[in-house]
C-alpha cells in the first residue's frame, strides 16, 4: 500500500533527507513531490453525494469551480429518476450506479462501476468509455438493450 504525503517534510524524511527546506524545481526529491502531487490532483476522488447532501446540482456546481476535473465516486451513486444528462468527467464509481428511467444518452468518460449498473427505462444511447461493470448491467426497455 502506498504512502500519500500531506506535508513536503515528512516526505523528504521518509527519503532520508531530514533538513527543513521548501522544494524547487531544482531538487531532484522535489521534482519527484511535486510530480506525486500534480498526479493525485488529476483525479478528484469523491467519497459519496452525501458530502454534498445527495444533490448532484451541488456537486456539479463544485466541480466547475474546480475547472471541472475528471472525478470518481468511492461509494453508491443513486441518480434514479433524475433529470440528469450528463455524468460530466465522471471516470469511476465504487458502488452501484443507479441511473434507472432518467434522461441520460451517453455514459461519456465513465471506465468502471464497482457494483450494479441500472440503466432500466433510460435513455441511454451509448455506454461511451464504458470497460467494466463489476456487478449486473440492466439495459431493459432502452435503446441498446
Amino acid at each position: 500500500m502506498s504512502k500519500v504525503f500531506t506535508d513536503v517534510e515528512v516526505f523528504l524524511a521518509s527519503c532520508g533527507q531530514h533538513h527543513s527546506y521548501i522544494p524547487t524545481e531544482q531538487n531532484d526529491l522535489s521534482k519527484l513531490y511535486l510530480n506525486l502531487i500534480k498526479e493525485e490532483q488529476k483525479i478528484l476522488v469523491i467519497p459519496s453525494l452525501n458530502y454534498f447532501n445527495n444533490d448532484w446540482d451541488i456537486l456539479q456546481k463544485f466541480l466547475e469551480r474546480r475547472g471541472n476535473p475528471s472525478y470518481k465516486i468511492s461509494g453508491y451513486l443513486n441518480l434514479r429518476s433524475s433529470k440528469i444528462e450528463s455524468l460530466g468527467n465522471l471516470i469511476s464509481v465504487g458502488g452501484t450506479l443507479d441511473l434507472y428511467q432518467t434522461s441520460i444518452k451517453s455514459l461519456g468518460n465513465l471506465i468502471s462501476v464497482g457494483g450494479d449498473l441500472d440503466l432500466y427505462n433510460s435513455k441511454i444511447e451509448s455506454l461511451g468509455n464504458l470497460t467494466s461493470v463489476g456487478g449486473t448491467l440492466d439495459l431493459s426497455n432502452t435503446k441498446i438493450s
